[in-house]
């Protein structure tokens, strides 16, 4: 049986180049989605790719915990 990674139903896809949102489709990873507006691919909010992001523009503004 093949194990499944994913998130769960809920939630939301964020775009990384200009931060717009839009609810994720249950079934389809957010990484196959494109932001509505820039057209850039999407990630899951709260995946580790978000929230490695997330760390990056911290230290670029220096609130690095």
């Amino acid at each position: 049986m093949k194990q499944q990674h994913g998130m769960g139903p809920s939630g939301d896809c964020v775009c990384l180049g200009c931060g717009a949102t839009k609810p994720h489709k249950p079934g389809v990873p957010c990484t196959e989605e494109r932001c509505p507006k820039c057209g850039k691919a999407m990630v899951r909010e709260g995946s580790e790719h978000h929230l490695a992001y997330l760390r990056k523009v911290r230290q670029k503004k220096g609130n690095t915990p």
